[in-house]
């Protein structure tokens, strides 16, 4: 396999466009500890003795912040420093995993004695890293939680509600919570490599109830991104609070969805969560390498309709599930995992590539140091069509239109999903006719693509609200796609 091109220094292995970085880092998580590069060689050197296939070592230092507003009062704030370090080795398929929240030469020597006992007899097999360099800075290494004062935050929260309740008087409550991350990462590798990020992270969501004639229903927007609360102009609160209210708003005079096998159109934006569930965990390397994904073995073959092409995408700036460098400390790329309806690959860590004689992809993804990587998806979506979103409706003689989703689940082996949407309409002769409520979807993710009929030329990524959950960790991603028909294959399960 053909190597990164790296550039050695003195202390070590860098990424192109990572010694800033890596700089930083190193003054956060190893000068106040005493720690330098050749003591982590000498770590290495402890682990490396039984000749383990792969080791590496994880720092991270994360702050976070919490503000939630209710009943016209900032209720609530929480604030949370949290720092540490994860060892791991690997030998063949076995992983030894420990971490510390003691950042020290001792500790790391402690957690290196746990993890070399995985090692076996036999040459090591060094694990493969990209080919493509990676000189980029997708987001701007600064502190979001400096960006605002705590006053102002408060502010914006109490702005928030002034317009949602202004813009009906039926809403008779808001919620808001404001949320931020700064986080500080140094990976160090047992093959010489050194790579570091600094990720900041910010979230602002609104929910509203309205009340009118004894009926009561809700309605919720938001966003964020990897920027700061610099973001969250008075435009961009009132656009969350408008969203919100009119979904609200529309499910006040909704009917009850009916219930049947039917032609359902999907929204642009946030209901690419149907992909993201029902598709996309079913295409992350470790389900495929042990055969428990519905697209085990499929690589190459008709997997969903002509013109469906599906990408996992970790590059786009300031995006919510963008990384200039996963957790292994590859660069993310843009992954092409379906392309006009054939499948091309999966998502891959170091591990899972290996063992399946494929590249990594750079989707090493882990909540903290305090848990093993796992292949995860960054921003997964999927590329716009040829057909404009009214030429999709118009061609519906009976069936729903789901606007925006709320909550789901998914059976990752089958693909079975069934999802609730948040807004949704009646589409009858070709045209929106009244709103629906309590609809819900009913499928199988792989059948639901091949049953994609149209596609719109309206692709939105959402509006940077996504986590997604896989075996307890949890991590920010995005998702996105373009207006969809989908003949068959989705039971809306309703009340009428």
């Amino acid at each position: 396999m053909n190597r990164h091109t790296v550039t050695a220094t003195e202390s070590g292995i860098y990424m192109p466009g990572q010694q800033s970085l890596y700089n930083t880092a190193h003054a956060c998580l190893l000068t106040p500890y005493g720690l330098d590069d050749r003591q982590l060689d000498d770590v290495f050197a402890q682990i490396m003795t039984h000749q383990v296939d792969y080791a590496d070592l994880y720092f991270q230092y994360s702050r976070a912040e919490g503000w939630s507003l209710e009943e016209g009062i900032v209720k609530s704030g929480s604030f949370n420093i949290d720092q540490g370090v994860g060892v791991r080795a690997v030998a063949g398929e076995k992983t030894a995993f420990a971490y510390s929240d003691d950042i020290s030469l001792p500790a790391l020597s402690q957690a290196a004695q746990a993890t070399r006992a995985i090692g076996r007899q036999g040459a090591g097999r060094a694990l493969g890293v990209l080919t493509k360099p990676a000189a980029r800075e997708l987001y701007l290494p600064n502190d979001p939680i400096a960006s605002l004062a705590d006053a102002d935050k408060v502010a914006l929260l109490e702005r928030l509600e002034q317009i949602a309740r202004s813009l009906d008087s039926r809403v008779t409550q808001v919620m808001a919570h404001l949320a931020a991350e700064y986080e500080v990462v140094l990976i160090a590798r047992h093959d010489g490599l050194r790579a570091a990020d600094i990720r900041p992270l910010v979230r602002l969501g609104l929910q509203v109830i309205v009340e009118s004639g004894g009926l009561r229903e809700q309605g919720s927007a938001g966003g964020g991104g990897r920027f700061d609360y610099a973001y969250f102009t008075d435009d961009v609160l009132r656009d969350y609070a408008q969203k919100a209210v009119h979904q609200a708003v529309v499910n006040l005079s909704a009917k009850p969805a009916p219930a049947g096998e039917m032609t359902v159109v999907l929204g642009a934006g946030w209901p690419g969560i149907l992909l993201h569930e029902a598709i996309g965990h079913g295409l992350e390397g470790d389900f495929n390498r042990k055969g428990s994904s519905a697209f085990s073995n499929r690589i190459g073959e008709k997997v969903a309709a002509s013109g469906v092409t599906v990408v996992d995408d970790g590059t786009l700036a300031r995006r919510r599930g963008s990384l200039n460098v996963d957790d292994e400390g590859n660069p993310t790329q843009c992954t092409v995992l379906i392309e006009n309806g054939v499948l091309k690959g999966y998502l891959q860590d170091s591990l899972n590539a290996r063992l399946m004689g494929v590249p990594v992809t750079g989707n090493a993804r882990r909540e903290s140091y305090a848990h093993i990587p796992m292949p995860r998806m960054t921003n997964t979506y999927m590329l716009n069509g040829d057909k404009s979103p009214e030429e999709i409706i118009a061609s519906v003689k009976h069936g729903i239109y789901a606007a925006n989703f709320g909550g789901g689940q998914v059976d990752i082996t089958s693909g079975k999903f069934v999802f609730s949407a948040a807004e949704a309409y009646m589409i009858e002769d070709g045209k929106i006719s009244y709103p629906v409520k309590g609809a819900t979807l009913i499928g199988n993710g792989p059948d639901v693509l091949t049953r994609v009929s149209m596609i719109g030329n309206d692709m939105q990524l959402d509006p940077g609200v996504g986590t997604c959950g896989k075996e307890g960790q949890s991590v920010p991603v995005g998702v996105g796609q373009p207006t969809l028909r989908i003949d068959g294959g989705l039971t809306v399960g309703g009340t009428g």
